[in-house]
């Protein structure tokens, strides 16, 4: 019994002296980290809603045969471009061809009568009322050539503009007439965002303002202009549409979907600058100057705008927040501001 007893006061001698050294150990102090620092501002800001559009070409058309005939030759396909002037379509010119050889043969016929006219008008032998006659049949069949002579054109279709060819609605073979499209084209360096705005946002829309515009497809923002706001609603939605001129950029394309952020109002909300938040995972945090010291803090972030990001919760206005140097910081680790 008394080993017994010898055996547990050693145990708890060898545990108090456990226990003393574990007391004595402290944690190597953490150095001092060099970092840069703001204050945190309440700002205000322009509040936006998006409104949804589609990219579109500025300059697009529906070509149209403006004689009746069938199809001779379709020379282009959806996709390919063309430049001004090329020809696009050949249509069956016989009829429009007898009525140009016809308008031909009767200005010949009326010059040769004009000369002859002419010749007897010098001997006096013809009165100046049949002459008078003969020079205007002389001018009614040149204007007859070139009526035909311009509708013999129209049988040859060309590119009003240089673009690219998007939709192909006939081909060899079928009846072309006036008002019966034969193709659209598009100029694809020219794009604009269109975009219907309800009444109560458009009011606030100005010629030449910018306004950021968000394309899916690509992941830069670009920066639209507004060319055109139309004068009257659409009597459906009670919408306008709104039209922004986009600048050039790869991938950017007729017929892609895209967002504009349209100006509602003005809010404020504390801003700092991007750098400042540092994301662990799923956690957003900041770090605020405090004694000298890193303080961790937990935020919830809300809209970007530009470099900076408002913080919704989580610090308030006046704090000190590092804004650089706060990736790898620690709390309660000592800080060095620099300028």
């Amino acid at each position: 019994m008394k080993q017994n007893l010898f055996v547990i006061a050693g145990l708890a001698f060898a545990l108090a002296g456990c226990s003393r050294h574990r007391e004595r150990v402290e944690p190597p102090a953490l150095p001092a980290a060099s970092v840069q620092a703001t204050t945190i501002e309440n700002k205000s800001r322009v509040a936006t809603e998006d409104v949804v559009g589609t990219v579109r070409a500025k300059l697009r058309a529906t070509i149209e045969a403006k004689v009746s005939g069938k199809i001779e030759q379709m020379l282009v396909v959806p996709g390919q471009q063309v430049k001004v002037g090329d020809l696009l379509a050949v249509i069956d010119a016989r009829e429009v061809q007898a009525r140009y050889d016809q308008a031909v043969a009767l200005r010949q016929q009326a010059e040769a009568d004009l000369k002859r006219m002419t010749t007897l008008f010098e001997q006096q032998i013809l009165s100046q009322a049949e002459f008078d006659n003969a020079r205007a049949r002389a001018r009614v069949t040149l204007a007859g050539v070139t009526e035909a002579e311009t509708m013999l054109g129209y049988t040859k279709v060309t590119a009003p503009f240089a673009g690219v060819i998007t939709r192909k609605y006939a081909d060899v073979g079928d009846l072309a007439s006036p008002g019966k499209p034969l193709l659209d084209m598009e100029d694809s360096t020219g794009l604009r965002l269109e975009a219907d705005v309800p009444e109560a946002v458009v009011g606030k829309l100005t010629l030449g303002d910018q306004l950021p515009v968000r394309i899916s497809a690509l992941e830069k923002e670009l920066a639209g202009v507004v060319s055109e706001i139309a004068p009257a609603a659409d009597p459906n939605s009670r919408t306008f549409l709104v039209k922004l001129d986009l600048p050039n950029m790869p991938g950017l394309r007729a017929g892609q979907f895209g967002r504009v952020a349209m100006p509602v109002g003005e809010t404020r909300a504390l801003r700092v600058p991007a750098s400042a938040v540092v994301r662990r995972g799923q956690m957003e945090m900041v770090f605020i100057v405090s004694n000298g010291k890193a303080q961790l803090r937990l935020v919830k972030t809300g809209e970007r705008i530009g470099d900076e990001v408002e913080l919704v919760a989580g610090v308030s206005a006046g704090e000190q927040i590092v804004t650089a140097g706060a990736f790898g910081l620690m709390d309660g680790q000592p800080l060095t501001l620099k300028p």
